[in-house]
């Protein structure tokens, strides 16, 4: 009898923790036992166009029906009869698409509110971050177990381990490709999953050894190639040696050289990030434009690896003043981050106290080549990922999301291959076989766009953009009204208010800086 007394009471327990939606204020809350969104066009995130419009029913955090509502479909089916659940979204006029996938990002330190990038993320559609253990990486995985639980208001989060992180081995052990499985393993028993070798780049053997030991025991690599050792392994080398993605821009240019070397001027220091950035650019120039669009592009493709670009980071290089005055600075950029930007050599990313003509035109060369492999590495067929690298040099998180889209675009990919690079490209890059489409047996992580954003990519901005009606007027669209993540619907005009908030104190009593000083009303 006290058995099933007990039985009774844990079922009692389990139906009222379990049944009702968790609150988060009045941020967010679910999940639902059944979410039904009705009458909203899907963008399935697989490079299709727009098909819809769709009742989509979600249960707990998994789509599980798509009924189409279409006119033609409806009158063959003979039934208009409409799903009902505990809560319902009317999607006239919304575009569902999945959650965005960002594979490189930064949570950078306190004075910046954590909360702050989670709710610009979740804003601007993003569900899913990749980020640098900027705060540590006992308090990132502390984090992405929060957030798997949806104990905090978060996008799910995969924390980049390096190499032989928490691994009580000699750094001689770690270096020696023999040990590489074993320090896989004990990686990945306390939870690894992305694990960075930039650092083993010195070594083909080793870093080789590497993306084979973390690939073959479920997880994937990610490689920032640095310019110390691109003589060793460049882009080319890191995809034969089996690397899952190469981040940002370096070792293509060098992968088409004359020489294996870069030619760098002899006073070149690669801790003088002021040279360092200048000669990343400069490096594109003295690339050979026809092997790196033929040979080194059907190379990349070859052998498989993915490209993640990051070019909103870089942008800030081919015009400096234009990433500075930036219109969301003002309201929606923490002060941290404007300090973090602002030219000092103190800091990481922060190296324009010198930048001249010369280097802009640099990088907007290297912008337009990069552009050509990225959009050449597409067209053979290669996988083109998405990221942002923001937080560091003028990107802010969440709006930085929406220009790295426009600037995929700009290479020449279509809206929809841009579309599916942030979602389903990089969920299989990831290796998470249910995310990254709108579809049944999938898991509820969605972006409900306030217009279509394969039309116009700057919808999926939190102000939208201007646009005409059915009637030739112009109106403003709403940006990402809801972003679901794992079944949790988000009121997202409340989260750029509390953004706001958090923004404008961290600016109380702040004065003009050295960019702005020349611009001060007297």
């Amino acid at each position: 009898m006290k058995r099933f007394f007990c039985f009774l009471l844990t079922l009692f327990i389990i139906k009222n923790v379990y049944a009702s939606p968790k609150r988060f204020g009045d941020l967010a809350e679910g999940p639902y036992d059944k979410l039904v969104i009705q009458n909203i066009m899907v963008i399935p995130g697989h490079g299709g166009p727009p098909v819809g419009p769709y009742d989509i029913v979600i249960e707990k955090n998994m789509i599980t029906e798509m009924t189409p509502f279409d006119p033609v479909t409806a009158e063959r089916r003979g039934d208009t009869d409409r799903a009902k659940g505990d809560r319902l979204i009317d999607g006239t006029g919304l575009y569902a698409m999945p959650g965005m996938t960002d594979l490189h990002m930064h949570l950078r330190k306190e004075p910046m509110e954590i909360e702050y990038v989670y709710y610009l993320k979740l804003a601007h559609g993003v569900t899913t971050l990749v980020p640098a253990a900027d705060r540590g990486l006992e308090a990132g995985m502390s984090e992405a177990e929060k957030s798997k639980k949806n104990e905090i208001l978060a996008p799910r989060l995969f924390p980049i381990w390096g190499w032989g992180r928490n691994v009580d081995m000699t750094q001689v052990e770690k270096d020696d490709p023999k040990n590489a499985d074993k320090i896989v393993r004990r990686m990945i028993a306390q939870g690894a999953h992305v694990v960075s070798v930039g650092g083993q780049a010195w070594s083909q053997e080793l870093f080789g050894a590497a993306c084979k030991a973390v690939w073959e025991n479920g997880g994937i690599t990610t490689v920032h190639l640095p310019p110390s050792s691109n003589a060793v392994v460049h882009a080319v080398d890191a995809a034969r040696l089996g690397v899952t993605m190469i981040e940002h821009h370096y070792g293509y240019g060098e992968s088409s050289l004359d020489h294996n070397v870069q030619d760098f001027p002899r006073d070149y220091n690669y801790n003088n990030e002021n040279a360092r950035f200048r000669h990343a650019g400069k490096v594109w120039v003295d690339a050979d434009k026809e092997r790196l669009l033929s040979e080194v592009a059907d190379s990349l493709v070859a052998y498989g690896v993915t490209m993640l670009p990051t070019r909103v980071v870089y942008e800030a290089n081919r015009d400096i003043v234009r990433s500075q005055s930036l219109p969301w600075h003002k309201k929606y950029t923490h002060q941290a981050l404007i300090n973090w930007n602002l030219p000092n050599p103190a800091y990481h990313g922060s190296y324009h106290y010198d930048w001249t003509s010369d280097d802009e035109y640099y990088w907007y060369y290297a912008f337009d080549l990069w552009g050509d492999l990225i959009y050449e590495f597409n067209k053979r067929g290669g996988r083109v990922a998405y990221g942002t690298d923001d937080n560091y040099i003028w990107a802010t998180p969440g709006f930085s999301n929406v220009r790295e889209l426009q600037l995929l675009r700009e290479s020449g990919l279509h809206n929809l291959e841009v579309i599916k690079s942030a979602t389903l490209n990089s969920a299989q890059t990831l290796r998470q076989k249910k995310l990254g489409l709108v579809r049944p047996g999938y898991i509820a992580d969605l972006a409900l766009v306030d217009g279509n954003p394969a039309y116009n990519l700057r919808f999926l901005y939190s102000f939208g953009a201007l646009t005409l009606d059915e009637n030739g007027e112009m109106i403003r669209t709403r940006g990402v009204v809801h972003t679901i993540k794992d079944g949790i619907v988000t009121n997202n005009s409340r989260l750029m208010e509390e953004v706001a908030k958090m923004v404008k104190e961290s600016k109380r009593g702040i004065g003009t800086n050295a960019v702005t000083e020349p611009f001060k009303i007297k």
